[in-house]
């Protein structure tokens, strides 16, 4: 898995059908109207920067996405069986044998661990598909393995909604096994290719169908998205990364992120597209954790056939602040949001390794909190093993991950307290002194991201007390004070904000950890 290099690109509005029938497509992302981002230029005053920024807006299922909180990975595929991080795309099929497959065991402990979706590594780089591909000999169609009618994505799509939880999909860009075959990286230029491109035996009679520039493997991506998007239910989220493979350095395929992501919105219209996507942006790092203040509204920059990338480093330390906003001001095209996922592994490969243990619940539970607790929305990776199973140990862990959650944020003391707004201020009477040592705090990120700064106040011997003060807020933020403060009267205060600040949840909680 490489996400040393992330890139998001804006969906372009270039389909054209073919047949007697035009679909209805949904509408691009940058579609007029839609305040999901905002151009800018070099021109702007730090003033208009500040403003422009304070207008953005979520789309929909951005908001849904943020409101997951805790998604899970499962990276499983040959290298499961070989040993490897990075397959080589020339594996024997037949290595992959998972005898006891069981993916209602995956999705039971995905929701005892408080998961809400789930994405299946359908293909990684080595070019390895986990249901019946038309397009492609490498996968569970060429394996004995069920022999060769198995479809793990069928299995995995069935099992996750029948436990409630939403399916996501990463389809890698790269794909070793077709540059093997001639396809990937070979040069080809983007021309119009018919989708689906339909194949010898085929028994399809397409309700939909769509023609779309690519270059030879861009085609390729079209039509397996097609097969995955169109014949296994709902998918929630599409995931790719911007991995190249392990291919010569000369040869690079310039991936056509316009023509995929047109496919995804129109099959799809629900599903966020993350990492390199127009929704959802790589945190930075493979720890898990988010910056101390995690923005929402980012700078981007557009680049080729509809990318846009960050426009300062994706491990910037500062990605949206007011003097990010400045420092990317040369560069930037819009400013958009762009909310961030933070993903890691449960143990410290992402594929399963049987030398390898799961990160103690101690662990798991600080990445929560400099995840989910600075606007972010965590990415647990859970590997399951060569039976098809997630190992006990990781299984057990995801349970007790879930109950130290709980512990650490039990009743929400302010849930019944009488509650009072005014104009930058949200303050509660817990009707007696109660001892408090986390704060959870939010926005109505319908309104945006405004809140810069803020302060928390106990009022104790008549007197407001400040107990802690931070900088963003976002969809979610968790405060933990060193040691529990005892006050009936309790008040945020917003010292800093963009525009009207709209703080909406204001949780006072005691852990019992």
């Amino acid at each position: 898995m490489d996400v040393s290099r992330r890139v998001f690109v804006a969906t372009a509005a270039v389909l054209a059908a073919t047949g007697a029938t035009r679909p209805a497509l949904a509408a691009p992302a940058a579609a007029p109207g839609d305040r999901y981002r905002i151009p800018v230029s070099p021109d702007d005053t730090d003033a208009d920067l500040v403003r422009k920024a304070s207008q953005v807006r979520p789309t929909e299922r951005q908001i849904a996405w943020q409101r997951l909180e805790r998604t899970a990975f499962l990276h499983f595929g040959v290298n499961t069986f070989t040993g490897l991080e990075w397959g080589t795309g020339d594996e024997d099929p037949d290595v992959f044998q998972p005898a006891g497959l069981d993916t209602d065991q995956w999705a039971r402990a995905l929701r005892d661990g408080g998961f809400k979706l789930a994405i299946l590594t359908v293909k990684h780089h080595d070019g390895f598909v986990l249901y019946q591909s038309r397009y492609t000999g490498h996968g569970v169609a060429s394996s004995s393995w069920r022999d060769g009618r198995g479809d793990v994505l069928r299995s995995f799509a069935d099992s996750m909604r029948r436990y409630g939880i939403k399916v996501g999909v990463y389809i890698s860009p790269a794909d070793e096994n077709q540059y093997l075959h001639g396809v990937y990286a070979n040069g080809s230029a983007r021309t119009d290719r018919p989708i689906p491109t339909l194949v010898d035996s085929d028994d399809r009679t397409p309700s939909r169908s769509y023609t779309l520039p690519a270059t030879d493997y861009g085609a390729h991506m079209l039509n397996q998205l097609y097969e995955v998007l169109t014949e296994y239910g709902p998918i929630d989220e599409v995931w790719f990364d911007g991995a190249q493979g392990r291919i010569p350095p000369d040869k690079v395929e310039k991936y056509d992120w316009d023509s995929w992501y047109t496919l995804v919105r129109s099959l799809a219209p629900d599903a966020v597209i993350a990492v390199s996507g127009p929704d959802v942006r790589w945190v930075g790092n493979e720890g898990g954790l988010a910056r101390e203040d995690e923005w929402s509204v980012v700078p981007v920059q557009e680049k080729d056939y509809g990318r846009t990338d960050y426009a300062l480093s994706y491990d910037a330390p500062d990605m949206g602040s007011r003097a990010a906003l400045v420092a990317a001001r040369p560069v930037a095209d819009f400013l958009q949001w762009w909310p961030a996922e933070c993903d890691v592994s449960i143990r410290d490969g992402w594929f399963y390794h049987a030398d390898q243990q799961p990160k103690s619940v101690e662990q798991l539970t600080d990445i929560y909190f400099r995840s989910v607790g600075r606007n972010s929305v965590l990415l647990l990776n859970i590997p399951p093993d060569t039976d098809g199973l997630l190992p006990a140990p990781d299984v057990v862990r995801l349970r007790e991950f879930r109950e130290r959650v709980d512990r650490e944020l039990p009743e929400d003391l302010a849930r019944d307290a009488r509650t009072t707004v005014s104009p930058g201020v949200r303050a509660v009477d817990l009707g007696r002194e109660r001892e408090v040592n986390r704060i959870r705090l939010a926005e109505d990120i319908r309104h945006g991201q405004q809140v810069e700064s803020f302060v928390v106040e106990a009022q104790r011997d008549g007197a407001w007390t400040e107990v802690t003060r931070a900088g963003a807020i976002g969809a979610s933020r968790i405060l933990l004070l060193a040691a529990p403060v005892r006050a009936r009267r309790w008040r945020v205060r917003v010292t800093g904000s963009r525009a009207a600040a709209r703080v909406v949840e204001f949780g006072l909680y005691r852990s019992q950890v």
